[in-house]
């Protein structure tokens, strides 16, 4: 069967910073639409080949004051509201879970537009300088407590992890085990309850920044505020960042994770854990590159080892210097014991699941002004769930984005 879809959020905006604290709130949103299509055979009732949809998201960051009675504290707020219609595309089955993550519809199906609070947390946060542990200028304590995009937090990328404008394929947006593997466990899209805690020292002008932090988030029925907590999804990351001239020139991320409430094979609970490994780097003034990877360790999945590199390439050398091209590929390699099952049991999918699923995207996103962008988009898929005598999937797309 196919990776449960959710809908993932975009990478979260940090807290103010102190400029925008002099002038209290801070608010940002957007509106993108998506139009894809697809050929026959790869749709799911080889019937609907075209769809469009759309999404906006609004933002909202505020400063909160110093926290009574806890030191130099100072505290934040962040709000997060999202609204959209339309599923997108549902194609054959596949291990990607979906090669529109713009997509964003309640549940159940709607005929109007569907509004959520999708975010809502407070954020404390602790200056390590002359007055904290040490003399280090740039190193600070977080802790965040709320309903949040876990990804915001863990497995970031600079050039893949924002589908408003980056790749759409939900396996360039985030680790596919985590995300389209459905490693996460938290509600239909991609959100939960939880709590972080972090210690990040930016470092200095030339050199190197680093950061350490744990999360624990719920999972299954507790994602969703109606079941317990308990067996929660823990995440824990270590990060470095290389920076020259004051500016971050990339980072590398690793991480671990483990939930209690992901599922097997048949559908049962079962404990999955595993770790990643997030990176991405400046190239010179035109080139950002990326790779991530991730391997299960335990619990079984119609994959288990997911591999994906890409670069987004500035428009500079053709005049263009805001704009941006990118293309990414990937690797998603089927587990032993999905390709036991369906050897055991031919009606389970119709084929016997091996090999890689293979994934590639190119884009060109065109800045037609300070605000608008737009964005042609080519996907393919070759040996789609790990189907060898499957046809390749092949989704055009075009993306238009509206920032204020």
């Amino acid at each position: 069967e196919s990776p449960e879809q959710t809908n993932s959020a975009p990478a979260t905006p940090a807290p103010a910073e102190e400029g925008d604290k002099e002038g209290g709130l801070k608010v940002e949103g957007s509106i993108v639409g998506v139009m894809q299509r697809t050929a026959r055979a790869s749709a799911a009732d080889h019937e609907t080949l075209s769809r469009a949809n759309y999404r906006g998201d609004v933002t909202l960051a505020w400063p909160m004051g110093q926290l009574s009675g806890w030191g130099d504290a100072k505290l934040d707020g962040f709000g997060h509201v999202r609204f959209g219609q339309g599923t997108g595309l549902t194609l054959r089955p596949t291990y990607t879970a979906t090669g529109n993550s713009m997509a964003f519809e309640s549940a159940g199906g709607s005929d109007e537009t569907y509004a959520i609070v999708a975010q809502a947390w407070v954020q404390a946060t602790w200056p390590m300088g002359s007055r904290g542990l040490n003399d280090q200028p740039g190193q600070r304590v977080e802790f965040t407590v709320g309903k949040m995009d876990l990804f915001g937090f863990f497995d970031q990328n600079s050039v893949a992890a924002d589908e408003a404008h980056q790749f759409l394929n939900n396996a360039f947006v985030h680790n596919p085990l985590l995300d389209s593997g459905g490693d996460i466990a938290a509600d239909a899209y991609g959100l939960a309850p939880g709590l972080r805690l972090a210690w990040i020292d930016e470092g200095e002008e030339h050199g190197w920044g680093w950061g350490l932090s744990a999360g624990v988030f719920g999972s299954g029925a507790g994602a969703h505020f109606n079941g317990g907590l308990g067996r929660p999804m823990v995440i824990v990351q270590a990060e470095i960042t290389p920076k020259a001239h004051g500016e971050a020139q990339g980072a590398f991320r690793l991480y671990g994770w483990t939930n209690g409430h992901t599922t097997d094979l048949l559908g049962a609970e079962q404990r999955h854990s595993g770790w990643g490994l997030s990176a991405d780097h400046k190239l010179g003034r035109d080139w950002n590159v990326f790779g991530r990877y991730g391997q299960r360790t335990q619990g079984d999945a119609a994959f288990n080892k997911a591999l994906t590199v890409g670069f987004e390439h500035s428009g500079r050398a053709w005049g263009r210097g805001h704009d941006a091209l990118g293309l990414a590929v990937g690797w998603l390699r089927t587990s032993s014991a999905w390709q036991s099952a369906t050897l055991a049991d031919p009606t389970l999918v119709g084929y016997t699941a091996s090999g890689n699923e293979r994934l590639a995207e190119v884009y060109y996103r065109m800045k037609l002004s300070d605000k608008i962008e737009l964005t042609p988009d080519v996907q393919i898929i070759q040996r789609p769930g790990g189907d060898d005598q499957a046809r390749r999937v092949t989704l055009w797309g075009l993306r238009a984005a509206i920032g204020f």
